[in-house]
């Protein structure tokens, strides 16, 4: 009985381990891509609107990493975000071009989006500060 318990793999410690390996990676592949990006927009000496929100993701992606680092969890509006920009980098990109049909799947899939990330942010701001203490708050700043 004792053998086995010495035997036995602790797999949470393991997965923690393969989960930071893969954010670590993340975040060294996504800074290889900022800089292949930036030296490709100074080599063409043109900055498109598509280039500057490809930048954002980024910009967003290597946060959401230092997120996990700082606050050992992911805020979930941040991949929302991530969504929204990379939706609105796919209508640019497409141009004038675009089918009217996936014009409104695409912009339609913006703003549910963005109203699922409004929604987050309402019900953790109410769970962080419960309406009873809103009031009391203003009686004692009078």
């Amino acid at each position: 009985m004792e053998e086995k318990e010495k035997i036995s793999v602790d797999w949470y410690k393991i997965i923690t381990l393969m989960e930071k390996t893969l954010l670590v990676i993340i975040a060294f592949l996504t800074t290889y891509a900022v800089i292949f990006e930036i030296i490709t927009v100074v080599s063409i000496r043109a900055v498109k609107l598509t280039d500057l929100l490809l930048l954002f993701i980024y910009a967003e992606v290597l946060g959401m990493v230092a997120a996990f680092y700082k606050f050992r969890k992911i805020p979930i509006t941040v991949p929302i975000f991530i969504a929204i920009t990379a939706l609105c980098r796919l209508i640019i990109l497409q141009g004038k071009g675009i089918n009217t049909v996936d014009l409104l799947y695409e912009s339609g899939a913006i703003l549910l989006l963005a109203l699922s990330a409004l929604a987050i942010r309402w019900n953790l701001i109410n769970l962080v500060r419960p309406r009873g203490e809103e009031g009391k708050e203003t009686e004692q700043s009078n």
